[in-house]
């Protein structure tokens, strides 16, 4: 059972998202329906959902567009419907048959085209289609939402005398006309209507002449309107005739209402099935507009998002014309949280963000917008600790208000969970706030779950570097102007660049040298070591970028001179196979120098003998047919390897006798205690390097090219560290 909190929402802002999507929607309950979607709490619905937004997408791509769904809301239709002998006005009836009408037009559409939307189909299967409800209304609503005149037959001649009847008013009226216009008593316009009834505009000097009755007069008091006493008979016959027809059609709307009663549990269900419909269309449209597509969901616990865009952050740049930088991030069974470290505005909390928001919308039925070949799975929980943590209302500090949300965490944390901490352990003392952070990361990692965090705190870096299935990144910084250039970088955490950022905005350097002495020294080595390493990443990509520039201008140059590509081309290719036969060969060399310094210390033949061939028959299996010419060459390197292992292993057995005879003639002097940074070598070897680890009984000795692991039993001690 999925369960993500209102303040996890809030944190990522989803709302956010959900207004834009109820802005796309064409109808009211659609609107109503977007600006309330929550993340699915079971994963089938959950995949449904996924999988009709997608098709509908597709729909946008393809000539089988789907119909249009728009339609007017039928709410208060459908309240009144629900109350015995209630009656509904004629406009109603007309907008239940379109709905009617709609709905069955995407049935059959949907039926049609079922192989290229098998999910939306299957949703409207769950959809009656009949035509009774359009049959009943047609029978007595017109087009234009009129009761048909034929709708009973007492209607039909209740029209017909109305019909006759106003002849006679009319001819009545038109005899009045023509005679009081002969007599002058009439004003210019003649005639009008009052109370809607046709009368007789009558210059007030003239009214006690007029026969007929006195309707009104004009607001000046010159005109007099008179309806002519010929055609009062017939008017007030009319009238009648008009609310008998009122009457009519009353019972006619009744009769009506009751027919569809029945049908009103369909009726909801098609108001519903065409607002899920328009809620399902906004989610496609605003996925075109984020370029939004459905990744791979798996079961495997993995979350790769590559090229991540955060989708509000991407739309608002995209309005202002500037650009939005993608970020790849993978979290594993085998890395499992990120601990992300830099200076303040380099984009750490948007990439915390932009993993958070992207995993809450897709389990809320939405598309997002990351590179196809993305994938992730589904969490049971999503829990957040963003932004200004201050509770108000609680009287908490920010410090106390983090602790219990930390204590939430604890409660809730499990394999199942992703948690995303912005700015972990700050608001109190950073000695203790961060060494209780280290605690709290320390429990959500033996508890399986996946995280991210933001940090500015050592410790927790170092903690990130020290768990095996942790791992540190930054944003990086340009290293001159020490602007952000907003991409993240895995396995190296970053430093805050505290001092340097002081000394740009010009702090003397004065007082950074006394602040730097008021700090451990551990610190500020640390963090320098970081910058350093920062800054050296941030050459290489400018480096790379300038490699893209001068690739792409290569290109150009290259379609003007096809022939010549051609030819370099071809040479290239035979570089890159010498080059890859000579790469094979050292590979094999490191293999075989290994083995001997195995052998160097069991002295197993054996073994060595087993491993020998196992590298042996790894590369047979590896081997393409190659060419005699190729075969004869590689024979010749393996002869000379074998060779030189046979020397190697030979004067390692004579290194050792001697070393025995030598030992019972001469009192062995101490052997010096070994330690990282002396300089070593093998006995009876000539390469000397450096110590950069020292693990149990073996040492990680650094030659320079390559780095190998030695037992200290057979390193001789030459030089101590150089200072």
């Amino acid at each position: 059972m999925i369960s993500i909190t209102e303040k996890t929402l809030q944190d990522l802002q989803f709302p956010t998202v959900l207004e834009t999507i109820a802005s796309i929607c064409n109808t009211d309950l659609g609107k109503q329906k977007a600006i309330v979607i929550k993340p699915f709490q079971d994963k089938v619905p959950l995949m449904a959902s996924l999988y009709q937004t997608s098709e509908y997408l597709s729909s946008f791509q393809n000539n089988n567009a789907i119909p249009n769904h728009g339609f007017d809301t039928i709410a208060h239709e459908i309240r009144f419907l629900a109350i015995e002998n209630s009656f509904l006005e004629v406009g109603s009836f007309r907008k239940i048959a379109t709905i009617s009408e709609t709905v069955n037009l995407l049935l059959t559409y949907f039926k049609k085209f079922e192989d290229y939307y098998p999910y939306l189909s299957s949703k409207a299967s769950e959809v009656e289609l009949t035509k009774e409800i359009i049959k009943k209304v047609d029978e007595v609503v017109d087009k234009y939402g009129e009761i048909k005149d034929n709708a009973s037959p007492d209607l039909l001649n209740i029209r017909r005398d109305m019909n006759v009847v106003r002849g006679k008013v009319n001819q009545s009226f038109g005899m009045a006309l023509t005679q009081y216009i002969s007599l002058g008593y009439l004003d210019e316009i003649k005639e009008s209507f009052v109370q809607n009834r046709r009368v007789l505009a009558v210059l007030a000097m003239y009214r006690r002449k007029v026969k007929g009755s006195i309707l009104g007069s004009s607001k000046t008091g010159s005109i007099a309107y008179i309806e002519p006493e010929t055609t009062l008979k017939y008017s007030r016959e009319l009238s009648n005739l008009e609310y008998e027809e009122k009457e009519e059609i009353t019972r006619i709307l009744k009769q009506l209402s009751n027919e569809i009663r029945p049908y009103l549990p369909l009726i909801i269900q098609y108001q519903e099935f065409l607002s899920d419909i328009d809620v399902i269309a906004a989610k496609a449209k605003y996925a075109t507009r984020i370029n939004g597509i459905l990744p791979q969901i798996t079961e495997e616990r993995r979350l790769y998002f590559r090229d991540a865009y955060h989708p509000i952050l991407y739309l608002n740049n995209k309005q202002k014309n500037e650009i939005t930088h993608p970020q790849t991030i993978e979290l594993h069974q085998e890395n499992r949280i990120i601990v992300i470290s830099g200076p303040n505005a380099g984009g750490k909390t948007i990439s915390l963000k932009t993993v958070g928001l992207l995993q809450l919308m897709l389990q809320s039925g939405m598309l997002i917008p990351v590179h196809e070949r993305s994938e992730t799975f589904l969490f049971d929980r999503i829990l957040t600790d963003i932004g200004d943590n201050q509770s108000i209302e609680n009287h908490l500090s920010t410090y106390s208000y983090r602790l219990k949300n930390m204590n939430y965490f604890l409660k809730k944390c499990n394999k199942k969970t992703m948690f995303l901490i912005d700015e972990f352990g700050t608001g109190s003392d950073p000695e203790l706030g961060g060494a209780l952070a280290e605690i709290f990361l320390e429990e959500f990692y033996h508890r399986e779950a996946f995280g991210i965090i933001t940090t500015h705190y050592s410790n927790l870096k170092i903690l990130a570097n020290e768990l095996p299935f942790a791992t540190n990144a930054n944003m990086m910084f340009d290293e001159k102007s020490l602007e952000p250039m907003y991409k993240l970088a895995l396995g190296q955490a970053g430093s805050s660049f505290t001092f340097e950022v002081a000394q740009k905005n010009g702090i003397p350097f004065g007082l950074i040298n006394r602040a730097k002495k008021k700090i451990e020294v551990g610190k500020v080595r640390f963090d320098k070591t970081i910058a350093t390493l920062q800054k050296e990443r941030s050459k290489m990509e400018k480096t790379s970028q300038i490699l893209k520039v001068e690739e792409t201008k290569a290109r150009e140059e290259s379609q003007k001179m096809e022939t010549i590509n051609v030819k370099i081309k071809q040479k290239l290719e035979s570089y890159q196979e010498l080059y890859d036969s000579n790469q094979k060969l050292i590979y094999i060399g490191q293999k075989i120098d290994d083995l001997a310094g195995k052998y160097f210390n069991n002295k197993n033949k054996k073994e060595l003998l087993g491993e020998f061939l196992k590298i042996i028959e790894i590369e047979n299996s590896k081997r393409i047919k190659t060419s005699a010419k190729e075969i004869k060459i590689i024979k010749e390197k393996k002869k000379e390897i074998i060779e030189e292992v046979t020397v190697k292993v030979e004067a390692i057995r004579v290194a050792k006798k001697e070393k025995k005879l030598k030992a019972n003639l001469v009192v062995e002097k101490p052997k010096p205690l070994l330690k990282v940074g002396d300089r070593v070598r093998m006995y009876d070897g000539k390469s000397i390097g450096t110590i950069d680890k020292i693990e149990k009984n073996k040492a990680i000795v650094n030659y320079g090219i390559f780095t190998s692991t030695v037992s200290l039993e057979v390193l001789e001690f030459v030089e101590n560290l150089k200072k």
